[in-house]
């Protein structure tokens, strides 16, 4: 059986920008392990936040865009309608993350991953746990147990 996780855009970026940070291995874990979950929505959101100028003292912009196209790769991408994203219940203070919500209902995902305390907030939602890198890390990643 598969599981499935949503990585907000907070999480994504701080992936891209810091290589061997939290965010970035709790992406590589996610990669390793579960089915990451997107839509069009999410993934233009991270289109446009890794291409603002701001991080171009991070991280030059072309590999800035090599982490956008490994995301797209790596992911199973699922269809959320402007409507489910309207009818989110309850929503989040920032209505710009009812994407990541109405993608974890679509895709009927088991926790949702993210750095933003709008989202943070709610958990658990609809009793799906919202968890920051390291909780993602720390809970949902630990080796299974030997059954002797």
């Amino acid at each position: 059986m598969s599981h499935r996780v949503v990585l907000d855009t907070s999480t994504l970026v701080s992936a891209a920008l810091r290589i061997g940070s939290i965010p970035h291995k709790a992406l590589l874990e996610a990669f390793r392990r579960w089915d990451v979950c997107a839509s069009r929505e999410t993934l233009a959101e991270l289109d446009q936040v890794l291409d603002r100028s701001k991080f171009d003292r991070y991280l030059p912009r072309s590999s800035r865009r090599d982490s956008l196209a490994l995301v797209r790769r790596r992911t199973h991408l699922f269809a959320v309608e402007e409507a489910d994203i309207q009818a989110v219940n309850p929503p989040c203070r920032d209505r710009a993350d009812n994407k990541f919500l109405a993608l974890a209902l679509s895709a009927e995902v088991d926790v949702l991953v993210s750095s933003d305390e709008d989202l943070l907030i709610l958990h658990p939602w609809h009793e799906m746990p919202i968890v920051t890198p390291s909780d993602f890390l720390a809970r949902y990643n630990k080796p299974p147990q030997s059954s002797r």
